[in-house]
């Protein structure tokens, strides 16, 4: 994104979707500190602090950042501190956090292995939350966006008992800093694929389609005790490879005759293109090859998360998050994104969002509402 479209509101809110708001974010000013909740089928970002700038490439004019995470490195997001301008320093915590399910009975769990008994970790900090529930995981995503310093703790302890089946959480956590204790504001951001998510490409593809992406649109992590020079020469080889896949599929999208996706294929590390249209054709008149760059964008060196919650999860997992927000105090504002319309959370995001409301509202009590996805809806 252009750096100076962050200024231009109307610009701005045309290029901004669910997964790239929050650096234009920091980048403007609004924020300088985020925490991302995450589970342990979201292994996106290294786990811990990171420190790092954010700012206007002076090369490209384009939002980049001085982390050397692989996360902004596979996407080619990385330059050196001396090419950002305008630059805005960023803290991001990366948390994992494992919540765990219903059990169908106290015998049941505590027949489990002590190796497999449920908990609820931040393993970053070494602090740990146990549920005394069954042996089911994962699934959850969620940000968390703050203004100022901020770290997250989980101090309650609780018991749930849907269908009169007890599962206490027993949570210890780290400290709740001071700058929060004051009332620091901050921002709540609630994605509803926390709950429940799945990843809509391995229903679009077949298992070896999908293979054949995550082939093409591989990112080999470099070493460590890398140099400037290094890193540089990882994200110009990155950024190459992804503008020929994008390249070559709107080539595709003009014509994929047999000489088209041939001469492809004959690029350096580009021959699985060939399976791959090939069995794409078999299965559909017209292969929508746009959409299948954009599948491949997603399978650079982890997966995305998918993990679709049972009811009784994601009753535990809304049980978790009301754990949590009884600790902080009341952030300044709440947002919430369903990801419905792209399918990471379809056939039970109202459900989903029925129980957060539920969640806030009895924390915070009456809420300013706006359902912004719905054209006829109106605050209330």
């Amino acid at each position: 994104m252009p750096a100076d479209t962050v200024f231009d509101k109307e610009t701005l809110f045309g290029e901004l979707s669910i997964e790239n708001w929050i650096m234009p974010a920091v980048y403007a000013g609004h924020f300088s500190h985020v925490i991302w909740l995450h589970p342990t089928c979201a292994q996106q970002i290294r786990e811990g602090k990171h420190h790092f700038l954010v700012g206007k490439d002076t090369s490209t004019t384009t939002i980049r950042v001085t982390s050397t995470d692989h996360y902004f490195l596979s996407d080619g997001l990385y330059v050196t501190e001396d090419q950002l301008e305008n630059q805005k320093p960023l803290q991001l915590d990366v948390i994992m956090v494992k919540p765990y399910t219903l059990c169908n009975s106290q015998e049941e769990s505590d027949a489990v292995s002590s190796a497999k008994k449920p908990k609820l970790a931040r393993e970053d900090a070494g602090h740990t939350a146990s549920a005394n529930c069954g042996p089911h995981s994962e699934g959850l995503e969620k940000d968390t966006v703050v203004q100022r310093r901020l770290h997250t703790g989980l101090e309650p302890s609780c018991s749930y008992s849907p269908e009169s089946q007890e599962c206490p959480a027993m949570v210890s956590t780290g400290e709740i800093p001071d700058i929060l204790k004051k009332g620091v504001a901050f921002v709540l951001d609630i994605d509803l694929d926390f709950f429940s998510v799945k990843n809509p490409f391995k229903e679009m593809f077949t298992q070896e389609e999908y293979k054949i992406l995550q082939e093409l649109y591989q990112f080999k992590k470099p070493g460590t005790n890398l140099t400037e020079k290094d890193l540089v020469d990882c994200v110009d080889t990155r950024i190459h490879q992804l503008e020929d896949l994008e390249a070559t599929f709107a080539d595709l999208c003009d014509g994929d005759d047999e000489e088209m996706v041939q001469k492809w294929a004959l690029n350096p590390g580009m021959d699985a293109l060939v399976p791959l249209v090939q069995s794409l054709k078999k299965r559909m008149d017209v292969p929508d090859y746009e959409m299948v760059h954009q599948a491949g964008l997603t399978c650079d060196y982890s997966e995305l998360p998918h993990h679709i919650s049972t009811e009784q999860e994601i009753e535990c997992l809304i049980q978790s998050v009301c754990y949590l927000l009884k600790n902080l105090p009341k952030p300044t504002l709440v947002t919430i994104a369903r990801s419905s319309l792209d399918e990471y959370c379809l056939e039970q995001v109202d459900t989903i969002q029925e129980k957060v409301l539920d969640v806030l509202h009895s924390l915070y009590g009456t809420l300013d509402l706006h359902l912004v996805y719905s054209a006829e809806s109106s605050p209330s």
